[in-house]
């Protein structure tokens, strides 16, 4: 099946995402344009390491480059100074300079500590995403966010570093469990409810053949998913105006990723399934968005096996806490919280100035209190 790509327009800036299959062994193909010699750092985790190191690095050799790889901690925790501090200091040892290009090998995870790490060292060096997870196919990879997490919040320490390139390989979704592949589904359908209801619709005709391997489905979502990010990166990339839609679901859903403490009895897609589905039900609520508008996305959402109601949690979170960390929200303004909220599916918006005790009101209704 022919690659697709999708181009991410920022004037001197910009870069291709290419979208196929087996495009890991023609990594050093793709790549090799943008080096300015044979040898480059690849940054991945240990799951991806041993599941497709190997793949990556014959990759990289059939094109005559060398490869240092750093491997990391899997999961959200490595997004910390801690990792940060680690992997600078390593890529300064093997003599990473600015012209060259380190590669981000993995999940959101890698992508944005490897992205940040890329803004800092040496004041800029240049970086590449080969994302291995959905979530990261469609969404963190893309658009040049990246960031470390700390205590007060997720993603509150970071700069816009934009990569030279993006490979997605769908065949790096095989080895996925389906509970992560499901999350970061979760993105992909948070496209379709900003402001593509036919892609909303034909998802819920052709979810189950994305799970199930079909490599068109796959590709099509997605190619769908990138060019919608790509064309709201492009007319806002530092996120000061239509970009902040791509937070729909995010600052409900941050919160409860901050509550489990950023690990893995809550993924972040999964976080984002359960914000998506509140930031609905608080829209209909307020009489901004039809009920049965709302009754669809969470029932899409339940059928794919992602949490749409607080009570799935199995928590004793309350509503304070969840505001509590809604109001670490990095779309928060002279201390007046930011919703990205819907008029319908398809038709997100910004409301700014969202007042918390009706949002806290709202929550208390959901938790049962």
């Amino acid at each position: 099946m022919t690659a697709e790509t999708v181009r991410v327009p920022l004037s001197d800036r910009s870069y291709d995402i290419t979208i196929g299959a087996n495009l890991i062994e023609q990594a050093g193909a793709l790549l090799g344009p943008h080096l300015k010699r044979s040898r480059t750092a690849v940054v991945t985790d240990e799951n991806v390491f041993v599941t497709q190191g190997e793949r990556l690095r014959e990759g990289l050799a059939a094109s005559g480059i060398e490869a240092d790889f750093i491997t990391l901690p899997a999961g959200e925790a490595t997004k910390s100074f801690a990792e940060l501090e680690k992997l600078t200091g390593r890529l300064l040892d093997l003599g990473v300079e600015r012209d060259d290009v380190v590669i981000a090998f993995g999940g959101g995870v890698i992508g944005d500590l490897t992205g940040f790490a890329c803004s800092v060292l040496r004041r800029g060096c240049r970086f590449a995403q080969i994302p291995t997870t959905l979530l990261a196919q469609v969404d963190s990879a893309v658009g040049g966010k990246t960031a470390i997490n700390v205590a007060q919040g997720k993603n509150l320490i970071g700069a816009f570093h934009q990569p030279v390139a993006v490979i997605a390989d769908i065949t790096s979704l095989d080895s996925l469990p389906m509970r992560e592949l499901k999350a970061g589904y979760a993105e992909v359908v948070k496209y379709g409810l900003i402001s593509d209801p036919d892609f909303f619709r034909w998802l819920e005709e052709n979810g189950p053949a994305l799970f199930e391997g079909n490599e068109g489905a796959r590709i099509h979502a997605i190619k769908k998913s990138c060019e919608a990010k790509a064309a709201i990166v492009s007319a806002d990339e530092k996120e000061k105006g239509a970009r902040a839609l791509l937070n729909l679901g995010h600052t409900f859903g941050h919160a409860f990723e901050a509550y489990f403490g950023y690990s893995n009895k809550l993924l972040h897609g999964e976080g984002v399934a359960l914000g998506m589905a509140l930031a609905f039900d608080y829209s209909a609520s307020e009489g901004l968005c039809p009920a049965p508008d709302a009754e669809r996305v969470k029932a899409h959402l339940k059928n794919t096996g992602l949490p749409s109601e607080i009570s799935d949690l199995n928590s004793e979170i309350t509503a304070d806490i969840i505001a509590k960390y809604m109001m670490q929200d990095k779309k928060v303004e002279q201390g007046k919280l930011t919703l990205i909220l819907a008029k319908a599916i398809g038709g997100a918006f910004i409301a700014k100035d969202s007042d918390l005790s009706t949002v806290t009101a709202f929550l208390k209704e959901k938790t049962g209190e």
